[in-house]
């Protein structure tokens, strides 16, 4: 089983711990190894510019993050040494702290463990001989596939973009409000995390994007080299969702928007070091400035099978993706995750990134707003409900990577970057935001967002409404009671946050678990037209997952979902 959440396709994931040993055995091609610390690195946090661009810079100073450990590469000098034990550095994670490496032998392998810095070292490129069933079966052809290359008239109405048939699937996010508003993805920078981005530079769904130097640039983390344009036609599809413009057949969600093209997955194989190129993707993606990130790839099984996820591990904050998307979210990025196509399977559940603490998933929904019986479930084992959102996944309209035209897909990989061209648009709309402000009105605007379940989370969300939500929220102070500046989420040991009174009156704040349980419970006595700061403390002991804080007012209750790591 594989691992990219295409459309057509059923993908896989994984789990893993890192461990002090080395197998005497012939050693795969790729290992991680993990470093204990960043001692005497010559790199700062008071000289950031050494490391991260100015978009990046900015971004933090946008929602005041601080510069901070994390933030530092590793150091050079421990990388040095490992090299020279003999081994070939393949990426290296400033987040995780450590490199992956390409060795010839175990007496290199034990070389390199036994340098004081090294804490462990895991296999994370096992060679294994998949069993030949006589095709690629990580591209296993979904259920229900759809028609291809049929003509679809857009709904009437006033329209800012001739959508042709992708009409149906941007009006069910109401983003052709959006849209009218002029909120197009201006100013805006996605990346893109895939498989391969084929024809890219040839089809002309794309000319608006080369023609406005809306293409920044790309990696390929596979296979070490700037070339991106080969690997598979999945990231083809997904960028059509987003940065497409064909006028009369398919309009992205984001279609004025910047893109960086990001190869990560090797759709010829499934090996936990696709993970580690995701990190390494996603910390390339923080460094240039990205304001979101999308990723329609998934993790459960490897050709390995020791090195397989399971439901346990979808807990959010465990395997590689999952905590490099949290790390993301903390740098002030929005990562939306495909939940993934595994809903009709034994397995059923989401997979990893899109089970991160901090991750939007989003699973898949028809045209009519009906749950797609293969999108991946809920809820994450540690009680997070997932996916958090859902789009339109089944029967979406995406670019043909074989013609000039377009083509009809199923599956979580579309939900995902038709939704996340629209938060680009509605964070452009409301760039005083933060991260989690745009993703938390996304999900308040949603159809279930009073009552969420396991199969669409939230709901459908409606885009204009949550432009309506933040707009409120900027404008609170003046007239109605606002809470602000929640900090951090996630938490781990305690979170501050301001209350604004608008009147005089009481006002109790309770943090309660998924289940209803009362967490804690606080009260006070506030004036009229006053800021009040609090402080929820002692929040160690809690279990890690999501909570929401509630503040009760005369007036309404505020709800915010947070999260314990």
């Amino acid at each position: 089983m594989k691992k990219i959440i295409l459309l057509l396709y059923i993908l896989g994931g994984t789990v893993h711990t890192l461990q002090s040993q080395v197998s005497t055995t012939v050693p795969p091609t790729q290992y991680w190894v993990q470093f204990t610390d960043k001692k005497n690195s010559p790199y700062t946090t008071t000289n950031p510019l050494a490391y991260l661009g100015p978009r990046a810079l900015q971004r933090r100073l946008n929602q005041s993050i601080p510069i901070v450990e994390s933030d530092l590469p590793v150091n050079p000098a421990y990388v040095d040494s490992v090299v020279a034990k003999g081994a070939h550095i393949h990426l290296r994670s400033r987040w995780l702290n450590g490199v992956s490496v390409k060795v010839t032998s175990t007496a290199q392998l034990t070389a390199i463990l036994s340098l004081p810095f090294v804490v462990g070292i895991t296999e994370v490129g096992a060679v294994v001989q998949a069993p030949n069933t006589g095709g690629n079966q990580k591209f296993k052809p979904m259920p229900s596939a759809t028609v291809q290359n049929k003509t679809v008239s857009s709904s009437p109405g006033t329209q800012s973009l001739n959508y042709g048939a992708s009409f149906a699937q941007i009006n069910l996010l109401n983003g052709v409000c959006m849209h009218n508003k002029g909120y197009q993805g201006q100013g805006m920078v996605i990346s893109i995390l895939d498989a391969g981005f084929v024809s890219i530079d040839t089809l002309p769904v794309f000319d608006s994007l080369w023609a406005g130097h809306q293409i920044l640039g790309g990696y390929n983390f596979v296979d070490e080299k700037d070339s991106i344009y080969y690997g598979h036609f999945h990231g083809t599809c997904v960028l059509s969702c987003m940065g497409g413009n064909m006028p009369g057949q398919l309009i992205g969600t984001a279609p004025k928007a910047s893109f960086w093209l990001l190869r990560s997955e090797d759709a010829a194989t499934e090996k936990l070091v696709e993970e580690y190129n995701w990190v390494a993707a996603a910390e390339f993606s923080d460094s240039v400035g990205a304001d979101v990130i999308n990723t329609s790839l998934g993790y459960t099984v490897f050709d390995d099978s020791l090195e397989n996820n399971t439901y346990a591990s979808m807990n959010g904050h465990t395997t590689p993706c999952a905590r490099a998307v949290n790390f993301a979210s903390n740098k002030g990025i929005a990562v939306m995750c495909a939940a993934g196509n595994m809903g009709g399977t034994a397995w059923k559940y989401i997979g990893t990134p899109a089970d991160a603490d901090s991750a939007l998933a989003v699973g898949s929904v028809n045209t009519s707003g009906v749950y797609s019986s293969f999108s991946s479930q809920g809820p994450g084992s540690g009680g997070d409900i997932k996916p958090d959102v859902a789009s339109c996944g089944e029967g979406a309209v995406v670019a043909d990577w074989n013609t000039d035209g377009i083509t009809y897909q199923n599956g979580t990989s579309f939900a995902s970057p038709i939704l996340c061209g629209l938060v680009a648009c509605l964070w452009q709309a409301n760039p005083q935001m933060t991260n989690m402000e745009i993703l938390h009105a996304v999900e308040k605007s949603a159809s279930k967002f009073a009552q969420p379940d396991s199969f669409v989370g939230y709901g459908i969300p409606d885009f204009c409404a949550a432009n309506s939500i933040l707009g409120i929220r900027e404008n609170a102070s003046l007239e109605n009671d606002y809470l602000s500046g929640l900090h951090p989420n996630p938490f781990t040991n305690s979170m501050d946050f301001v209350f604004w009174s608008k009147s005089a009156q009481t006002v109790s704040v309770n943090l309660i678990d998924m289940q209803g349980k009362l967490i804690r419970t606080e009260s006070r006595m506030l004036n009229a037209e006053s800021y009040n700061t609090w402080n929820l403390s002692d929040l160690a002991s809690i279990p890690a997952g999501i909570y929401m804080l509630s503040v009760k007012t005369d007036e309404a209750v505020l709800v915010r979902k947070v999260v314990k790591e």
